[in-house]
């Protein structure tokens, strides 16, 4: 089955972002978790910084990697002509 060389471009640019993605969930979920020690040594607003990003700054980016990832995969719809109706 042939594809065409817009969708071939449409799914690299998709397969891109979703590794982009997969890259930066990883390094939030367990490389921060994996030194935890090491960066307890910095303090944010009184609590040790491997603290805080294991209890709230990996959740805050998480929700920001959601939003992003969905403004981003929209833009990519809108230019190949793939974008939903609102």
């Amino acid at each position: 089955m042939q594809t065409s060389p817009r969708a071939e471009e449409h799914w690299r640019r998709t397969r891109n972002l979703m590794i982009t993605s997969l890259v930066i969930w990883f390094v939030f979920s367990f490389g921060i978790h994996f030194f935890v020690a090491a960066l307890n040594q910095f303090v944010i607003g009184g609590f040790p910084l491997g603290f805080y990003m294991a209890a709230q700054g990996s959740l805050i980016v998480f929700v920001v990697l959601i939003f992003w990832f969905a403004w981003k995969q929209n833009k990519i719809d809108e230019e190949f002509g793939l974008a939903e109706e609102e």
